[in-house]
C-alpha cells in the first residue's frame, strides 16, 4: 500500500474510514463517523475522501502477499450501486444501468470487477473499473484493460469466467491470445456447428450431460453445456483450454465446479452492499467516490483475511457480534439500572 498523504497530520486515514464502513451498518456519511469518534470533524474525513487517490494497484500490492497468484480462477461481472435519490447532474459517476437485480434500467453507479480465487479457496476482488461515460469505454474494453494490468502486475490464472455480457468474439479471442482457458456465458442463438460448414443455434443441440465439442462461428472449437435453473430457464455455457485436446475429458463436473466459483462474484457483490458500505456515500466529487469505492472493497478484502484465519466463520459474523454485543449491554445495563430503582 502506498504512503498517505499526509501521514502525520491527517485525522482521518484509510484504516479508520475502512473499519468505520466495516463496524456502521446503517448510517454513513462524513457527519455519522465524525459523530462516533467524538475528536474528528467532518470537515477531516472529507478531506481524506478527497486528498488521497488510491488506484485497484493499491488494493492488489495489499493483498497478493495473502493469496496463491498462480493457476486460481478470475472471474468477471458487474454490479450497480443503486442511487435512486441522486441527481445525475450533480454527480458524474451516477447514471443509467441495466441492474440484473432489478430486471430493469436503474439509477446509479456501475462497478465492473475482476474477483480471484486462488487454489486453496481464498477468494478476493484484485481489480476494478468505475464506469464513467466520459472515459468512452464499454465494460468489455474494461474487461480486457484489467486482466492486461493483472497479468503485468503478476497474476497467472488459468481460468476466466464470465456471463453472456462478457462472451464476445473479440474477448473470447483476446482470452485465447493471452493462453487463458474460460467458462463464458453465451447466448441461446450463438452460432455452433458440430459438422462442417453447418451451423444452428446452440439452443438447437442435442447436448449431453459431459458437454459436446462444437465449432464456435468466428471462433473454434469449444465444450458446450446446458443448465437448467430453478424457474426452468435454460442457460448455455462454453469451456475453452489452450490445449484443445483436453477439451474432450472436460466433464459435468468440471463445468459445475467452474460454475460453482464464478458464483462467487455474485455472493462479493451482495456482501460489498450489506456489509462493507459501498452504497452508504453523501458525497458527489468523483475523487471522494472513488476514494469511498476503494476503502469499501478494501474492507470486503479485510473481512476475507478474518475468515481464512479463524478470527469469524463468515463474512456476517463481524457485525452479527457488534450488533449483539451492543444490545446486550443496552438490555443488562437498563435491567440493573432498575434492579437498582426497585431497592432503593
Amino acid at each position: 500500500m502506498r504512503t498517505p498523504s499526509k501521514p502525520s497530520t491527517a485525522k482521518c486515514n484509510l484504516d479508520t474510514y475502512t473499519l468505520f464502513l466495516l463496524a456502521e451498518p446503517k448510517y454513513a456519511g462524513c457527519n455519522r463517523l465524525s459523530e462516533i469518534l467524538g475528536d474528528v470533524s467532518h470537515d477531516s474525513i472529507n478531506r481524506f475522501l478527497l486528498r488521497e487517490r488510491y488506484e485497484p494497484k493499491d488494493l492488489f500490492d495489499e493483498i497478493k502477499q495473502h493469496i496463491d497468484l498462480i493457476d486460481g480462477t478470475l472471474s468477471g461481472d458487474d454490479t450497480v450501486i443503486d442511487k435512486p435519490y441522486s441527481d445525475p447532474a450533480l454527480t458524474e459517476l451516477i447514471g443509467y444501468f441495466w441492474s440484473g437485480k432489478h430486471h430493469r434500467v436503474v439509477k446509479g453507479i456501475q462497478l465492473i470487477t475482476l474477483y480471484y480465487t486462488d487454489p486453496s479457496g481464498q477468494s478476493v476482488p484484485v481489480n476494478y473499473r468505475i464506469y464513467d461515460k466520459q472515459e468512452g469505454k464499454s465494460k468489455n474494453d474494461y474487461f480486457r484493460e484489467m486482466i492486461e494490468e493483472l497479468i503485468a502486475w503478476g497474476l497467472k490464472p488459468k481460468i476466466v469466467t464470465g456471463d453472456t455480457w462478457y462472451s464476445s468474439q473479440e474477448n473470447l479471442k483476446f482470452l485465447r491470445n493471452q493462453k487463458l482457458g474460460f467458462l463464458m456465458g453465451i447466448a441461446k442463438n450463438r452460432k455452433v456447428s458440430v459438422q462442417p460448414g453447418v451451423y444452428t443455434q446452440v439452443q438447437e443441440l442435442l447436448i449431453p450431460d459431459n458437454g459436446l465439442v462444437v465449432y464456435l462461428k468466428n471462433f473454434g472449437k469449444v465444450k458446450v453445456f446446458r443448465k437448467t435453473f430453478k424457474n426452468e430457464v435454460e442457460r448455455y455455457y462454453i469451456m475453452f483450454l489452450p490445449c484443445l485436446e483436453e477439451l474432450e475429458h472436460l466433464t459435468r463436473y468440471d463445468f459445475k465446479q467452474m460454475h460453482s466459483i464464478h458464483w462467487g462474484i455474485e455472493c462479493y457483490h451482495r456482501a460489498i452492499k450489506q456489509l462493507c458500505g459501498i452504497e452508504r456515500f453523501m458525497v458527489r466529487t468523483t475523487d471522494a467516490l472513488k476514494t469511498h469505492f476503494f476503502c469499501a472493497i478494501r474492507a470486503f478484502t479485510q473481512l476475507e483475511l478474518m475468515r481464512t484465519e479463524q478470527l469469524i466463520e463468515n463474512w456476517y459474523e463481524l457485525q452479527r457480534n457488534l450488533s449483539l454485543q451492543i444490545a446486550r449491554e443496552f438490555i443488562l445495563g437498563h435491567l440493573k439500572q432498575r434492579i437498582g430503582l426497585n431497592a432503593y
